[in-house]
Order: structure tokens, then C-alpha cells, then sequence
């Protein structure tokens, strides 16, 4: 199921000396294909399915690799569980589902200047921001609507 996102993530992963193994590509290819928020443990039953003898061990590590080369990003759930989606380009901020975990990302140009207000009605130089919106997707609301159990 390998797709063109992943085979350039297995490029920059190799060009960054990391030896490309079946586990890394089993997780790469599940993480780059995702658009949902996943968690280790997530990951890690997606990937037994195609390679039953993967290891947690081995799926956190991979994660960690594929962390430092910059292609997924660490995201904090309300739950405090750690979770990772693919890296945006450039300065992005990111729209979760509460109940799905769907994810995707947007530009807010205009927040810029309600950030730096902020800060400096605290007396703070705002140098960098990171901002996560949760809520229900529309297949959710949809879902949540059709059966308000």
C-alpha cells in the first residue's frame, strides 16, 4: 500500500542515514497514509496486522526517527495520551475530531497579531505559538445527529 508520500519519507529517512527496514516501512506507510491522529499503541495493531512479529519497542523507535526527520509531529490529546500526525509545511496549526481523531491542518494568518496583543497586555515577547483546535468533524456531527445516543 505504498504510496508517494511514503516513498519520499523513505528518501529523506535514508538520505538521513537510517537503514530502511520492513518495520520503518510498515509504520512510515501507515503514518503517511493516515489522516487520523494515532497513538504508538495505535500504530502498533495496525502494523501486526502485515507483520505479526513487529515489536512496541520497535514502533516507538520508528516513531521517534520518523519525529527527528522531521515528517510526523507530536500532538497533545485532552486525554494526555501522545499522539503524532504527518509534519505540515511551513507554520500550520492543527483542527482535531474529539471522536474520530481525524485531523487536518489550516493557516491562520490573522492570528498573529491576537497573539502578540495578548502577550503584550502580560508583558511577554511572543516568539512562536502552537495552537490546536478540538472538535467533531462533519462524518461525527453527522453520526451525532442520526443517533443522539
Amino acid at each position: 500500500m505504498t504510496n508517494w508520500i511514503n516513498q519520499d519519507w523513505l528518501k529523506i529517512l535514508q538520505e538521513k542515514g537510517f537503514r530502511i527496514t520492513k518495520p520503518l516501512r510498515i509504520i512510515t506507510d501507515i503514518l503517511a497514509s493516515s489522516n487520523h491522529i494515532l497513538n504508538p499503541t495505535q500504530v502498533y495493531l495496525e502494523a501486526r496486522e502485515e507483520y505479526p512479529k513487529i515489536g512496541l519497542v520497535t514502533v516507538y523507535r520508528t516513531m521517534e526517527k520518523l519525529e527527528e526527520a522531521g515528517l510526523i509531529e507530536r500532538v497533545h490529546m485532552p486525554d494526555g495520551c501522545q499522539s503524532f500526525f504527518q509534519a505540515a509545511a511551513g507554520h500550520q496549526h492543527l483542527l482535531i475530531c474529539t471522536k474520530c481523531s481525524k485531523a487536518e491542518y489550516f493557516e491562520g494568518d490573522n492570528l498573529g497579531t491576537l497573539f502578540n496583543r495578548t502577550g503584550q497586555s502580560f508583558g511577554y515577547e511572543i516568539t512562536n505559538h502552537w495552537l490546536q483546535l478540538f472538535g467533531l468533524c462533519q462524518d461525527c456531527q453527522l453520526k451525532h445527529t442520526n443517533n443522539p445516543t
